[in-house]
């Protein structure tokens, strides 16, 4: 988004004091079932200051805090949105078997992260949207309480780290929202063995009906390992394979029984309309001794590009896309529970979209499950920093390529997008070294994951792509009729400037035919409640009927435009001050969900085309 130049049950928006029994397993890809959560209530303590730098300093655990709710957050039981750049956490940990290795897992923490066990340093992290893991099995004493203290860096008028949506300053203000200090994803522990599946990564192999299975596993045993793979479609088994790892990794494609006719072949194709998944056990073992068991899954489907059109299976795909902020009102960017982030994939469904775009957040991985599991597809699009300078696109290069690992086995991701608007890169006109970051993100997303189309840059001035975004949020859907008509010539529009001032395509890379997506636009500001003041949109309406007929009439046009290979409508709900959703803040429909799901869709509301 530029700045300014009957509905299902809805879930709760506030946790109960113990948050530990709202999230389910946090990796849902690589399954075990012996786990801990640690959500729930743990000591605080803010250090503006930053006079504390380890966990052994006398610090004064003046709060208690609910993980993993960010302290920014009602939910957290604190609520506190100032300005803070440092906070210290501490709580000890029961049951554990001391003799078995324990790892302990962040889901995220903005932004640098260390972590003691009993005094013992065990992990440093730096990148407030990824996870990390420590291994504390030698940190741990034999008897009394295991203390873990986590120290959590976040300057908050840092603009060269990737923040994302996070004001920098005390107020949200225009497209800006409330700042995430601190463990803001699920924190908890595992119990494994001596040598365990460290890393998993699943590759759909559309055109020779395979699946890509790479094993990497960690801990003592070097050698002699091997690695059961078993594939099921429901009760079917479709594999049953053993490979020998060499070293401590292993690749292998897996083989699915091609049955040659389409209707076959599409039983086990993933889409929004089909998500089929494939489920998988993998057992670790080093002779008959099995040294690990877990559980996962993945899917065949493809997405491509082909001239002008996204091809998902090998076939044209029209997208209708949400922006979606991913926040909730008490809980910021943590999802208020799991159920919450299953009901918001069934709501985009229910409004007629059979994706999302997560806008400037790398969403927790149990959203990308559901959007798995029920069919909905993801753009994933890295959160920005606003300044550009080595250090910046340091970070920003080290935290997308470990979403890209976290993500990667996901069917429902299918584009990547690393950066957005040139947030962060704002002189590209003018400077090459702005230009070479787009273009090296570009080809360094291509490297790392060569199954996806990727946007270098969405919305404007771009030059590495695959697709083409555009950004326009004229609320005249005459204007954009007429600007995106069928007559209209591509060398024409996109030597013109367009919204924001920019251009659409840098000198030097024109168009070449890619898809053009139109991946903002909309932003029809209602408050139904009328009581935020002031409240923020690009186009705004007075009631529900207006609201209703300018959405309409707005997706007529752009579900007609033949130069559009898909859309994206700002945006899924409210958020803070903005008032542009289709839902209120709340997730509560503004207009009922069948007259949107018929406007999406651009069908009679009776629901006959």
């Amino acid at each position: 988004m530029n700045p300014p130049t009957s509905p299902p049950t809805s879930p709760p928006t506030s946790p109960p004091t113990s948050a530990a029994s709202l999230f389910a397993y946090p990796r849902p890809q690589l399954v075990r079932d012996d786990w801990t959560s640690l959500n729930g209530a743990w000591e605080f303590a803010f250090d503006d200051e930053r006079r504390h730098r380890c966990a052994r300093d006398a610090i004064a655990w003046t709060h208690h805090i609910v993980v993993p709710f960010a302290p920014e957050a009602p939910a957290s039981g604190i609520g506190d949105p100032g300005f803070h750049p440092c906070v210290w956490y501490r709580r000890t940990l029961d049951h554990i078997v001391v003799g078995q290795r324990v790892l302990l897992h962040f889901g995220a923490v903005d932004y640098a992260a260390r972590v003691w066990v009993n005094d013992q340093l065990v992990a440093e992290h730096e990148g407030g949207h990824t996870p990390f893991t420590a291994d504390i099995t030698d940190a741990l004493v034999a008897d009394g309480p295991q203390v873990l203290v986590v120290r959590a860096e976040d300057d908050p008028a840092d603009l060269a780290k990737p923040r994302g949506k996070q004001d920098w300053q005390l107020a949200p203000h225009s497209i800006w929202y409330p700042r995430t200090t601190g463990i803001w994803q699920t924190v908890w522990l595992e119990n494994v063995g001596h040598t365990y599946i460290d890393r998993l990564r699943w590759t759909p192999i559309f055109d020779g009906f395979e699946i890509g299975c790479e094993v990497v596993t960690a801990g003592l045993q070097r050698s002699g390992l091997s690695v059961e793979v078993r594939l099921w479609h429901g009760e079917k088994l479709l594999a049953d394979d053993v490979y020998h790892l060499v070293g401590q990794e292993t690749s292998r494609k897996i083989a699915l029984a091609d049955p040659g006719v389409d209707d076959s072949r599409n039983e086990l194709l993933w889409s929004p309309e089909h998500p089929t998944l494939l489920d998988a056990e993998l057992v670790l073992r080093s002779g008959d001794i099995v040294l690990d068991h877990v559980r996962s899954y993945t899917a065949l489907r493809s997405v491509s590009i082909t001239r002008d059109r996204l091809m998902l299976n090998g076939r044209p795909y029209q997208l209708r896309l949400v922006l979606d902020q991913g926040y909730w009102p008490d809980t910021l960017m943590t999802a208020p529970s799991d159920q919450a982030l299953r009901h918001d994939v069934e709501l985009a469904r229910a409004m007629g979209f059979n994706g999302v775009r997560k806008h400037q957040k790398i969403e927790d991985p149990r959203y990308l499950y559901w959007a798995d599991r029920l069919g909905l597809l993801v753009w994933e699009e890295m959160p920005s920093a606003y300044t550009f300078s080595p250090v910046a696109m340091s970070r920003l290069v080290r935290e997308w390529t470990e979403a890209i690992e976290r993500d990667y086995s996901h069917p429902c991701v299918i584009v990547w997008v690393p950066f957005n608007e040139s947030w962060g890169v704002p002189n590209l006109t003018a400077m090459q070294a702005h230009r070479n970051a787009v273009e090296a993100l570009y080809h360094l997303t291509r490297m790392l994951d060569a199954t996806r189309p990727v946007i270098g840059n969405d919305g404007w001035e771009a030059s590495a792509t695959d697709i083409l975004g555009i950004h326009d949020y004229d609320g005249d859907p005459h204007k954009l009729r007429d600007r995106y008509a069928a007559d209209q010539q591509s060398n024409t529009l996109f030597d013109r400037r367009r919204p924001g001032g920019r251009i659409l395509t840098l000198d030097g890379f024109p168009h070449r035919g890619q898809p053009i997506v139109l991946t903002e636009f909309g932003g029809i500001a209602y408050d139904a409640s009328a009581q935020r003041h002031p409240t923020w949109g690009y186009t705004r309406s007075d009631s529900a009927e207006a609201f209703h007929a300018l959405y309409r009439k707005l997706l007529q046009v752009v579900n007609e435009t033949a130069m559009f290979s898909g859309f994206c409508y700002t945006q899924f709900s409210d958020t803070f001050q903005e008032t542009n959703g289709l839902l209120d803040a709340n997730r509560m429909p503004k207009i009922p969900l069948e007259q949107i799901s018929a406007a999406t869709r651009n069908l009679a509301e009776t629901g006959t085309p």
